[in-house]
């Protein structure tokens, strides 16, 4: 799905104009990409978790030449999904997580 396809579900939907719908969508992606620039979590209840992640300085090899080199420190986006979205892609019935039992 691209975004162009979420504004226009957003539109039909909610009953924006397309104009609206753009600009709630790029608000919104907007948010989510400041939130993690500034290294934060973005914790979407129902859908999943976003987490930047810091990968350490390794030594990998170029699979073509096989000649080994340094590949630097960086971040990684990572998504979990909640367990509600998982569920709904396995066509399961979403569950309700309970306290576990007093002992």
């Amino acid at each position: 799905m691209t975004k162009a396809e979420i504004v226009e579900q957003i539109y039909e939907r909610v009953g924006f104009s397309k104009k609206e719908a753009a600009e709630l969508v790029e608000k919104v992606f907007d948010v989510i990409k400041e939130t993690l620039a500034r290294g934060e979590k973005v914790k979407i209840s129902g859908f999943g978790n976003f987490v930047v992640r810091h990968k350490n300085a390794r030594k990998g090899r170029n699979p073509q030449t096989g000649q080994e080199i340094l590949l630097e420190a960086r971040k990684v986006l990572t998504f979990k999904p909640s367990l509600v979205l998982k569920n709904v892609l396995n066509e399961e019935p979403a569950e309700v997580e309970s306290p576990p039992p007093p002992q």
